[in-house]
């Protein structure tokens, strides 16, 4: 299938290519020898070239124009595109408060080299070029931004689309771009009141479900498969045009079901064959609540001074009810006898396809999860014009995230396990069959709604001394950012550059993450004081989260009435399933000076601009953890913690080029080469610390084999280093302005559309390829002084025996390397560059190619970088024509390594199975009478109602995540005042 879409998306590029060969080439050669025959005039000219910088400058300054409809919007991005000084892919608003998709992660994850990974069924963070979001960064009008997760990666549907009016994906910087990413930078840029030539407004509003029906009751939570979403966003201008105003607000209930299943595992089966271990399933009614505000400030008394003030408020809270049941096959039950029996059905190439498991006791599951999140962000733009040949821009910006989460676990079943009698609740069979698409079917002996009561069916909290009849995880994250920045540029009128920028970047940040954790227990006690209550009734309602894989109906409850009225006791715990304590605080002062020369003149006939410079960073950081201190319970509120803390500073320069050389107007190659970095993961910079000490090696002077050894992360990180080069030869072809855009008197004429004559399209052939080196490796070790820890694990008398403070660390290190690299080939093709009768009809299809490998310390055996997506392809198929519109896209990723949510919300890496995403939308604008403005919209994501899987061994049978969402659809109404 891969290798069909992408032949199919190259046959097609190349068709369109030469289709358009006569059209497109003719006016170029009459360009280029039009510049060939002045060139030496122009070259000795200094007043026209000075007047074709400014020009240049200007228009690249005023890029906003009013768009209609998703064929603008294409048109649009593509000269943004186009006349970039860099390497970019960029999306723009198809009106004021739309972006074309259903997120920002959705619109952006069809550009060429990016891809969107789902969480929860929503596109919700980017690949870029084969690496995960830890290798990119995000930005608002050029200030960095926080993250609400444990890392430094931003989740995209923090901040409403309706805010934008485009983004823009740096895939080669350049050394005035702060905070850059060792990927790719994504800048999102809000409506700038002053650029638009008078007055906007709009509203749009969608009503939002899912096909499938509600697979868990909501109780109270609010939780459904229906949602919603309204947003508005007016824009005015006043006192002459020297003062404006852009006010938005974005509210929206978006639904997600889950059909969730995570086998525990595989092993081998008494005939060798493999077979899973067990699985924990649920039915899952998702719900994510946003309200959103905006306000943009802009002044301009005159020509020599702007300042714009942006603020924006994000409040965000996603709620899930998950119910369901975990079954415990052959790797579950414990100690309970007789313990599980598997009874064999079809055996496939050594894997069970379908059996019966025997004497099963499952664990009944009514769970909840809820994050909160609020972001701010505060961006305060100066912008000062010297004279003609003089400006500084000095740049304020502070964005802060704060999330809480709470994910509980509650149990029942049809008893409680006693190890000192042998007791225990009724078992029960299940046959099973193992599904082509990955899913397992399971078919229960017994009715789950009767005889079920609160209790511990395996005897989980038995090695905590309690009947654990619950759990509570409660993460808690604060992130902020300072940054200032001032910058100095000297335009130049003629010769080979257009202007010297030079300037420095002071940011600061602080991040803290800590986890509260409880056992829920029936009260009475512990298990050794004999007064613990095993099993307890309670009270609820039948439903069947499970009906999809065969399972019947279940007794289902609110935990949190049970934990008000008291049958649910909280018994706070520490470090539960967790390696190391998880609590950890990171500070970072980093300051990076640039220097940047812009290019813009002619070599001969071939125009050169573009850019190069360097970039220094000078990065401080510390780490604040802890340990447990010797002998401290974990159980029951009182743990000891003594503190730990590390850092290290570092310098890296990050020189960079981009040469953009221009054949002819449509014809450009594009080369760029820059060092890059990428900041450590927060989490493994967790300065906390497991220690444990092996009295047999007291005396040993090997620091492999010492006293001490631990767990943990590591506070001297150094950054994720790439040496990045890429290069992009694009075509554009020279067509009409389609979809009804006119560059009438209101618009700005030297906006990139209008400038641009609009219309056409692009073919573009690019290649990249980036040297990895200080690579993070997560499973490593280092050595590590353990001085500090020696007065509490040794006596006196030890500490004299002692032979060496040092130990090893099991923790994350920088030693790794390899590579990336990749081939991509799009198409932009309006059809009527075809042929006339094809007018409105147009198609963008991309195909990817990517390799990689990488090395871990001495290991010699590679594997590929973790995110990385072997094949992605993209193709849409869209028509535009008197107001109506219709589209429809295919967007394939080949499996790839990826990151999950695990146990106790830690990260784990999987292998995410790859497959196709068809989404559809259509939509018509009344252009006149009562209801012009107003556009109807219907649209339909995820209609190939795809399964999120992810596996291990390389054997996509080895299912560990199963997960489908069904299809979302909306139907809505914009209407944008005129």
């Amino acid at each position: 299938m891969k290798h069909k879409l992408l032949a199919m998306a190259i046959a097609t590029a190349c068709f369109g290519a030469c289709a358009v060969a006569n059209a497109a080439t003719a006016p170029a050669a009459q360009t280029q020898d039009t510049q060939t025959s002045q060139g030496t005039a122009t070259t000795s000219t200094d007043a026209t070239s000075a007047q074709n910088k400014k020009d240049k400058e200007k228009a690249k300054q005023m890029q906003a124009v009013q768009v209609n409809g998703f064929v603008s919007s294409i048109e649009n991005s593509t000269a943004l595109k186009k006349n970039a000084d860099t390497i970019v892919e960029a999306v723009s608003a198809e009106q004021v408060g739309k972006l074309p998709g259903a997120s920002i992660a959705d619109a952006l994850g069809r550009l060429p080299g990016i891809s969107a990974q789902d969480v929860d069924g929503r596109p919700q963070v980017l690949n870029i070029h084969g690496l995960g979001p830890d290798f990119s960064t995000v930005l608002v009008n050029g200030g960095q931004q926080v993250s609400t997760n444990n890392n430094r990666d931003v989740a995209l549907d923090q901040y409403p689309s309706s805010w934008f009016d485009n983004v823009v994906v740096h895939l080669s910087p350049e050394a005035d771009l702060v905070g850059q990413g060792m990927a790719g930078t994504t800048d999102m840029h809000t409506i700038r009141p002053l650029d638009k030539s008078g007055p906007e407004a709009a509203v749009n509003a969608k009503y939002i479900w899912n096909s499938m029906s509600q697979l868990s009751p909501g109780e109270g939570t609010g939780v459904s498969n229906k949602g919603y979403n309204v947003n508005g966003v007016w824009v005015d201008q006043f006192a002459d045009h020297t003062f404006g105003v852009t006010l938005g607000v974005d509210l929206e209930n978006n639904p997600t079901q889950i059909e969730h299943q995570a086998p525990w595992g595989y092993l081998a089966d008494s005939n060798g064959d493999q077979v899973i271990g067990g699985s924990k399933n649920y039915g899952i009614t998702d719900s994510m609540k946003r309200n959103g505000l905006l306000a943009t400030f802009e002044w301009r008394p005159n020509e020599h001074y702007t300042s714009t003030l942006d603020l924006t408020y994000d409040n965000f809270k996603e709620t899930q009810v998950a119910k369901g049941m975990e079954l415990p096959f052959l790797w579950g039950n414990g100690a309970i006898q007789p313990g599980p029996t598997l009874v064999p059905g079809n055996v496939e190439n050594g894997f069970v396809q379908s059996g019966t498991y025997q004497n099963i006791n499952p664990v009944i599951r009514n769970d909840f999860n809820s994050t909160t999140a609020r972001v701010y962000n505060f961006n305060w733009d100066n912008k000062f014009t010297i004279n003609e040949d003089w400006s500084i821009d000095a740049n304020a910006n502070y964005s802060r995230a704060t999330r809480q989460d709470v994910n509980l676990e509650s149990y029942s079943g049809t008893g409680y396990y006693d190890a000192a009698t042998g007791t225990r609740g009724q078992p029960g069979s299940f046959d099973f069959a193992e599904m082509p698409d990955g899913m397992l079917y399971a078919v229960p002996s017994l009715n789950y709604t009767q005889g079920v009561v609160l209790t511990d069916p395996q005897a989980w909290g038995s090695g905590s001394n309690l009947v654990q009849a619950g759990f509570i995880n409660a993460p808690h994250t604060v992130d902020w950012l300072a940054n200032f920045r001032v910058a100095v540029e000297r335009d130049f009128d003629s010769g080979l550059f257009s202007s010297i920028k030079f300037g420095l970047s002071d940011t600061t940040r602080t991040k803290t993450y800590d986890i509260t954790q409880d056992f829920l227990t029936l009260g009475g006690g512990t298990l050794s004081g004999g007064n613990a209550v095993m099993t307890a009734p309670f009270g609820g309602s039948t439903c069947s989260p499970l009906a999809w894989m065969g399972m019947g109906s279940e007794e289902c409850y609110n935990p949190f009435s049970l934990i008000d009225n008291g049958t649910l006791v909280e018994v706070p715990t520490f470090q539960s399933s967790l390696p190391l304590p998880p609590n950890w605080r990171v500070h970072e002062r980093d300051l990076n000076p640039y220097l940047q020369f812009n290019l813009d003149t002619n070599l001969g006939a071939v125009t050169l601009r573009g850019n190069f410079g360097i970039q220094v960073d000078h990065t401080n950081q510390t780490s604040d953890g802890a340990r447990v201190a010797p002998g401290s319970s974990l159980t029951g509120g009182q743990t000891q913690l003594i503190p730990v803390t590390g850092g290290t500073s570092y310098t890296r320069y990050l020189p960079s080029a981009n040469l953009i050389f221009g054949f002819t107007d449509n014809d450009d190659l594009r080369v760029s080469a820059a060092r890059t970095m990428a900041q450590p993961r927060m989490d493994q910079m967790n300065a906390s610390q497991s220690v444990s000490g092996n009295i047999t090696n007291l005396a040993s002077t090997n620091p492999n084999q010492a006293f001490f050894s631990s767990n943990g992360g590591n506070a001297a990180l150094l950054p994720t280093m790439a040496d990045n080069y890429n290069i992009s030869y694009e075509h554009y072809f020279s067509g009409p302005i389609t979809g009804g855009y006119q560059c009438n008197d209101a618009d700005s004429k030297s906006s990139d559309l209008c400038r641009n004559g609009g219309g056409g399209g692009y073919f573009a052939v690019s290649a990249y390829f980036l040297s990895l080196h200080d690579y993070i490796d997560p499973n490593a070790s280092y050595l590590y002084d353990f001085s500090a820890f020696i007065p509490n694990y040794l006596t006196s008398a030890q500490q004299a025996q002692l032979g060496t403070p040092y130990g090893i660390v099991s923790g994350p290190t920088n030693d790794g390397h390899g590579y990336i690299r990749g081939e991509e080939v799009t198409l932009n093709l309006p059809f009527n560059l075809l042929t006339p009768v094809l007018d409105g009809f147009g198609t963008i299809l991309t195909g990817t190619h990517n390799d990689s490998s990488l090395v871990y310390g001495d290991n010699p055996s590679p594997i590929t970088v973790p995110g990385l997506s072997k094949w992605v392809a993209h193709g849409t198929l869209y028509y535009q024509h008197n107001g109506f519109e219709a589209r429809v896209s295919d967007d394939y990723t080949s499996s790839f390594l990826g990151e999950v949510s695990g146990i106790s919300a830690s990260r784990i890496e999987q292998t995410l199975k790859g497959g196709s995403t068809y989404d559809a939308q259509v939509s018509y604008t009344f252009s006149s009478g009562t209801f012009k403005g107003l556009t109807l919209i219907a649209t339909g994501s995820n209609l190939s109602n795809k399964i999120f899987s992810t596996y291990q061994n390389n054997d996509p049978r080895q299912v560990l995540i199963w997960e489908r969402y069904g299809r979302t659809y909306t139907l809505g109404a914009s209407y944008k005042f005129q």
